[in-house]
Formats: structure tokens, C-alpha cells, sequence
């Protein structure tokens, strides 16, 4: 039942985003960054943690995860560190895929080249 409710949940993310895509005048950055925004809200609401149990990959994969991430590191640094965890708990916690992000960026670059149009 793991992957079914990962399939259905990350499914369903992309599905609100396609739909948003094709039906609105939002651009999708602007979409992108609402997803990240949501993650967060959703993580201070408590309901985000829930749906990380019952999904696992499904919602920790998608930008709402990466919100609720920079957000609990948020959280968990400033209660270790004070006010200034608000500057390092995000980049902390969320490090390791940031890294991996712009590791794979740079290799990709590095691999092909782009076409002239």
C-alpha cells in the first residue's frame, strides 16, 4: 500500500499543478513557488508531517516537501540555537539535496550541449 498511496499523493501534486498550468494565467514559477510556500504552511498546520507517514516519497519528493523541510530545520535550529537558526536551519537541513541539485546540474552541463535555435 506504500507505493499506491506515493503514487497517488505525488500523482495528485501533479495533477494540481497541470491543472493549474492549463487553467489559470499563473506562470509556473509562480506555481512553483506556491508549492513550496504550501509545504511550509502546511508543516506549521501539522498536516504535512501526516501525510509524509502515509505517503512517504510521494510528498517528501515534490517542492511541498522541500517547503516542509526548510521549514522543520527552521524550526528545529532555532530551538537549538536561538534566533539565529532562522538564517541557518533551511540550508542545513536541506543541504544534502541542494548539493546533490547543483552537483547533477553542473554534470549535466558538463555532458551536453544546448542547440542554437
Amino acid at each position: 500500500m506504500t507505493y499506491f498511496w506515493a503514487f497517488t499523493v505525488g500523482g495528485l501534486l501533479c495533477v494540481i499543478g497541470q491543472l493549474l498550468i492549463d487553467y489559470t494565467k499563473l506562470t509556473p514559477a509562480r506555481i512553483l513557488v506556491g508549492y513550496v510556500v504550501a509545504g511550509v504552511v502546511l508543516g506549521a498546520l501539522g498536516i504535512y508531517p501526516k501525510l509524509t507517514e502515509l505517503a512517504g516519497a510521494g510528498a517528501t519528493v515534490p517542492l511541498c516537501g522541500f517547503g516542509n523541510l526548510l521549514a522543520q530545520g527552521i524550526r528545529e535550529d532555532v530551538a537549538e540555537h536561538g534566533l539565529l537558526g532562522i538564517l541557518t536551519g533551511g540550508l542545513s537541513s536541506a543541504a544534502g539535496g541542494i548539493t546533490a541539485a547543483m552537483l547533477f546540474g553542473l554534470l549535466a552541463s558538463a555532458v551536453f550541449r544546448p542547440k542554437e535555435k
